[in-house]
């Protein structure tokens, strides 16, 4: 059984900073190593909106959303944010995000992928019956170069030994501290009910 459900598999097929583990922000020759703490994602589509001031916000969508979708959920405050010619709106992006235990930070972060690359390779490792329990591996992704020449990568590596306590109580801890991923949805802390 796939990662990602059937209803979104097709959005992927085409063509760290606080309480998020972003892949853009992993140094170039970098990478690191987390371990899932649910095995079904959140799914959503994101596009970004900017406002007079230069500010951005994400705007996440459970079903991909219309050009008045989006209008509507920005309000008159936020505008799309352009491509990187300034000649049209950003396109909107299908998304993953699922909690994770970060080794580097020791810490419950929420992992967001944008990438259609590491989508796909998530994916094709919960297809494969040798990982059907994502939750018993652990995962390192790496990236390597900048910009438009980024690739980035994925694979499953056995559990850090004398790990798995920590991994539980991190996550036990922002459970009781009201953790609910669902509220990226709505632009509220996913890490506490405000």
């Amino acid at each position: 059984m796939g990662f990602i459900s059937s209803k979104n598999k097709s959005a992927i097929s085409a063509g760290s900073g606080g309480g998020y583990l972003n892949p853009s922000k992993i140094q170039s020759g970098g990478s690191v190593r987390f371990a899932l703490l649910e095995d079904q994602p959140l799914e959503f589509f994101e596009c970004w909106g900017e406002s007079s001031e230069g500010g951005l916000k994400p705007f996440r969508f459970s079903d991909d959303p219309s050009p008045e979708d989006i209008q509507e959920e920005m309000g008159p405050d936020f505008s799309r944010r352009l491509n990187r010619e300034g000649t049209a709106p950003e396109k909107v992006k299908f998304a993953l995000a699922v909690p994770v235990y970060n080794y580097e930070s020791g810490s419950v972060q929420i992992l967001q992928l944008s990438q259609k690359t590491l989508q796909s390779e998530l994916d094709d490792i919960a297809d494969m019956e040798d990982y059907a329990n994502l939750l018993e591996w652990d995962f390192v992704m790496g990236k390597e170069g900048n910009g438009l020449e980024t690739r980035y990568s994925l694979r499953p590596v056995p559990r850090k030994k004398g790990s798995q306590d920590s991994i539980e109580s991190a996550w036990a801890e922002s459970r009781a501290a009201g953790f609910d991923i669902g509220r990226l949805l709505s632009g509220e802390n996913p890490f506490k009910a405000d």
